[in-house]
């Protein structure tokens, strides 16, 4: 076969009858099933069993959550509220002291007397 193209036919051909082999081999048709496997099953249940457990701790998370932005949403209330109080009280104590006393206080002191002693 001096053909190139002859060549790349069979080739190709031969390509293809391999990878059809291999998919029926792989498929094993021929086999019984095989029995099942313990490990298998312990791990099928395992599974089952976490699946569940997870559904639980979802729902736990869920309703702690849930207090929690509660909560949160409670004391960002209380926090507001004494910031208002503050300011209340900071504005009333500074109209009372600027109302009760003067602006500026004059002072006069005697005059300063130096004395040495040697």
């Amino acid at each position: 076969m001096t053909s190139h193209v002859g060549r790349l036919y069979a080739l190709a051909l031969g390509l293809v009858v391999f990878f059809l082999v291999w998919v029926v081999v792989a498929a094993r048709p021929w086999g019984a099933p095989a029995a099942a496997d313990p490990r298998h099953q312990a791990l099928v249940a395992r599974e089952q069993r976490l699946r569940h457990e997870a559904v639980l701790v979802n729902r736990i998370v869920t309703r702690r959550w849930a207090a929690y932005h509660k909560a949160l949403r409670v004391r960002n209330a209380e926090i507001a509220a004494a910031k208002a109080r503050a300011a209340q009280q900071a504005q009333q104590v500074a109209t009372y002291s600027a109302a009760a006393a003067p602006s500026v206080r004059v002072v006069n002191l005697p005059p300063l007397t130096i004395t040495r002693t040697s």
